[in-house]
């Protein structure tokens, strides 16, 4: 099942953040359109209203955040920083737009440049997920994770392991993310999403249910992130068999906003 409204395919995956909020795709896993793999990471994105031009020091600025800038000139080949400054700002602004395959050419050659740098394996690794290239992009991604130490990008590599046949993974991903410091809700939400769903794939509705909770919610406060893991909480829910559990989870979502996927649609078909 795909959850309405972001990636298409498998749990997690998103493919188009303009995917019809209304599809239900036959299988099983969800996807929620405008996170994972397309939301650029805030340490990442260009500087807006960055002046171009000139620097005191005679270097091209560049709209990349100086940690980054700083993290290249020291990882790049010799001679070879300010070419892969440009290339990974390229490969950046291309993402942003939604030209992943462009992106993906952009920090490809950045990668030739600068193999050492997290954020090059990091910015490739997302437009290889988006392009559903999902072998090389836990190879980017599991680099990325062993350079920067960090585990922000865990749910992408999850949902690389569940597209590759190996879902096992999944929940220690999860769990590492959820205890991870500086993860933001939205991507320990993500992981959890993922590893839920490969728990219910093999039938273990109970496990993947006590996964969902561990992820602080409350019932009068809801971001999207929190519209998504009670969506996939209700979904397990009617597939374990407790469809009256399952329809709380929907009403829940619809009064928050009754747009939200097509959580009315299932309420309904479920009272």
């Amino acid at each position: 099942m795909v959850l309405p409204g972001q990636l298409g395919g498998r749990v997690g995956r998103r493919r188009d953040i303009l995917y019809d909020m209304k599809s239900r795709l036959s299988g099983r896993l969800f996807v929620f359109p405008g996170y994972a793999g397309r939301s650029m990471p805030r340490a990442l994105r260009p500087r807006s209203g960055q002046p171009r031009g000139i620097s005191s020091s005679g270097r091209k600025r560049s709209t990349l955040p100086g940690e980054i800038v700083s993290e290249l000139r020291q990882t790049a080949r010799a001679g070879k920083a300010d070419d892969a400054i440009s290339r990974l700002e390229r490969g950046v602004e291309l993402l942003e737009r939604g030209d992943a395959k462009g992106a993906a050419a952009e920090a490809h050659k950045a990668k030739d440049l600068a193999p050492r740098s997290p954020a090059v394996r990091e910015v490739l690794g997302m437009a290889l997920y988006q392009l559903e290239r999902f072998p090389e992009a836990l190879t980017e991604m599991q680099a990325y994770r062993r350079m920067s130490g960090r585990a922000d990008q865990n749910h992408i590599i999850a949902d690389s392991l569940r597209a590759v046949g190996r879902p096992e993974r999944a929940v220690t991903l999860a769990e590492e993310a959820l205890g991870a410091r500086g993860v933001p809700l939205a991507a320990k939400a993500e992981a959890v999403i993922v590893a839920a769903s490969a728990l219910a794939d093999l039938g273990k509705f109970d496990q993947a249910l006590g996964l969902l909770r561990r992820v602080r919610t409350r019932d009068d406060v809801a971001g999207t992130e929190v519209l998504r893991v009670w969506y996939v909480t209700g979904d397990i829910l009617e597939r374990a068999g407790r469809p009256q559990d399952a329809v709380r989870e929907f009403r829940k979502i619809v009064r928050h906003d009754a747009g939200a996927f097509d959580a009315a649609e299932r309420a309904a078909a479920l009272a």
